[in-house]
């Protein structure tokens, strides 16, 4: 059948290869961004270091381009930035970035896993937590002496033992009329912490910026198995037991979010607090085609996730924002949608991130 189209014209090379003419362009004419070479010596800050490593190539990049989402979503006036944290951060001596986050209002509610807070409380009330040294103790004999390894630190028995003392203060001073949940446990503790701490801690300085913290899986952890005890003991002495209901948080965090303009999303690490958080906007979706009432079509725009874990072994921890778009829970960035992803140790890469941020957020408080 006869056609209109053009055919390609080529030519015979000396070595006898058929080449395609073709027209080669610079880069700079379709608007493609040059990379730049790493010159140290021109830096003076980590905002610098920054932004001239999302000007490379590789974990470099990603990681510039990070602190870019970062700075845009905490800058955004009518942005409201949820922080969902997973992995041992507490011990590994991470608290005080989130700590910082708060005070700063660069996130305005923290999703969290239970052992972290737990492993925050010890460090806010000022117990210690040490290093293990691999590969010259044995952990048979760590546990009889009350040594509890998390990789390289040991969380010492003793701790959880005087944690459980603290937090039993504050649990028998709950109402067993009131019905709890995550958030309002979190929220007494910090009260607790500002009338009898003097140290910084992610809960303390929480309850002091009205800050909501939710534990999706509150009885995975020690603080949950303390206030399982606490109910245990209080049956055997026959009283009243506390009830707890983890939807109160679900419905309170589906209508903080339902009232923003724009949500981004910080995440460290995955499971569930990072599922829970993103599941917002599908729940709040499902209620308006399933209830007819009460929801709305709410999609992150900004999101930034540090995190070692490669999406080809298929856990939470790895899915992308490209996946998250399919289940509508980001906004896709041809929509304007900002995210960016680094596939890095957050001991590592998290520090750097923030701290550039945070100069880069004075620098512009002054100009």
């Amino acid at each position: 059948m006869a056609t209109n189209q053009p055919k390609k014209r080529t030519k015979q090379s000396k070595n006898n290869i058929i080449e395609t003419h073709r027209k080669l362009h610079n880069g700079y004419s379709d608007g493609l961004e040059p990379l730049e070479a790493l010159d140290l010596n021109k830096i003076k800050d980590f905002d610098g270091l920054a932004r001239a490593m999302s000007k490379t190539a590789f974990g470099g990049r990603a990681l510039g381009e990070a602190a870019d989402v970062l700075y845009e979503m905490a800058s955004d006036p009518d942005c409201f930035v949820v922080g969902t944290f997973a992995g041992a951060m507490t011990p590994a001596k991470m608290g005080l970035l989130i700590v910082e986050m708060i005070d700063r209002g660069i996130i305005n509610a923290v999703i969290s896993t239970g052992a972290l807070m737990t492993h925050g409380l010890v460090e806010t009330t000022g117990m210690s937590h040490f290093k293990y040294k691999m590969g010259q103790m044995n952990d048979k004999k760590l546990y009889e002496m009350g040594y509890d390894r998390i990789y390289d630190i040991l969380e010492l028995e003793k701790n959880l033992d005087d944690l459980e003392s603290i937090v039993f203060n504050v649990f028998k001073n709950i109402d067993p009329k009131e019905i709890v949940s995550s958030r309002t446990i979190c929220e007494k503790i910090g009260r607790y912490l500002k009338e009898k701490t003097s140290g910084r801690g992610i809960l303390k300085s929480a309850f002091n910026k009205n800050t909501p913290v939710y534990i999706p899986a509150l009885t995975d952890s020690e603080l949950g198995l303390d206030f399982a005890l606490f109910n245990r003991l209080r049956k055997k002495q026959g009283k009243k037991l506390l009830r707890y209901n983890p939807f109160l948080d679900l419905e309170h965090f589906a209508e903080l979010i339902l009232k923003q303009k724009k949500i981004g999303i910080f995440t460290i690490g995955g499971g569930v607090p990072r599922n829970w958080g993103q599941q917002v906007g599908p729940y709040l979706d499902l209620i308006t085609h399933r209830v007819g009432e009460g929801g709305g079509y709410v999609r992150y725009n900004y999101g930034v996730r540090i995190c070692p874990e490669p999406v080809e072994w298929g856990g939470l921890s790895g899915c992308t924002y490209s996946e998250g778009v399919s289940w509508g829970k980001f906004v896709p960035p041809e929509e304007g949608g900002r995210l960016a992803e680094v596939l890095s140790d957050a001991t590592i890469a998290w520090p750097i991130i923030l701290k550039a941020v945070i100069e880069r957020l004075e620098k512009n408080k002054k100009k």
